[in-house]
């Protein structure tokens, strides 16, 4: 305030209130980001305790290959070409660990199992489609409640290794 007098004009009313209330601001905003960090410290909180209780392990499966009729193209219609699948399933293991039981747990060579005869026998043309259909039977049929899906269509594209989808579907849990 001195420093404006001392140029030889008086701050406006308006700015005298503002600088006189700084204090008073700096006091209550020191006091809400104490509360906010409170805060988001119990929300934090609260998503570890329910992502335990919630137990998100992940099991999955790796280059699962599958020969299978894919593709827009006529030569493609007549012959079967490899795709392979890669699959994260979300699901809890607690149970199964402590019970050293197979009935306890998401059986990895059914799933396996199921999605070979599937896909052996699909005749899509998009690689999209297929991967949705190999998803809804993971998260339907072995009640699932996340998966991510990565269907990889080997030598589709001349220079390129791999071309093909990675998918998510369901609800994985808190982060």
């Amino acid at each position: 305030m001195e420093s404006l007098a001392a140029l030889g004009s008086s701050p406006p009313t308006l700015l005298r209130l503002r600088v006189s209330a700084m204090p008073l601001f700096a006091a209550r905003y020191a006091i809400f980001r104490r509360v906010l960090v409170k805060l988001q410290l119990s929300l934090y909180s609260d998503a570890l305790i329910h992502r335990q209780a919630l137990g998100m392990d992940i099991i999955f499966l790796r280059d699962l290959r599958i020969d299978t009729v894919i593709g827009i193209f006529d030569w493609e219609r007549r012959v079967k070409q490899t795709i392979s699948l890669d699959l994260e399933m979300a699901t809890d293991i607690r149970k199964a660990a402590a019970s050293d039981a197979i009935e306890d747990t998401l059986n990895y060579k059914a799933v396996a199992k199921r999605l070979i005869a599937f896909v052996e026998e699909s005749q899509f043309q998009l690689v999209e489609t297929l991967a949705e259909r190999a998803a809804e039977i993971v998260l339907t049929e072995f009640e699932v409640p996340w998966v991510r899906l990565t269907l990889n269509k080997t030598g589709a594209v001349r220079g390129a290794k791999d071309v093909g989808v990675i998918i998510e579907r369901g609800v994985r849990g808190p982060d």
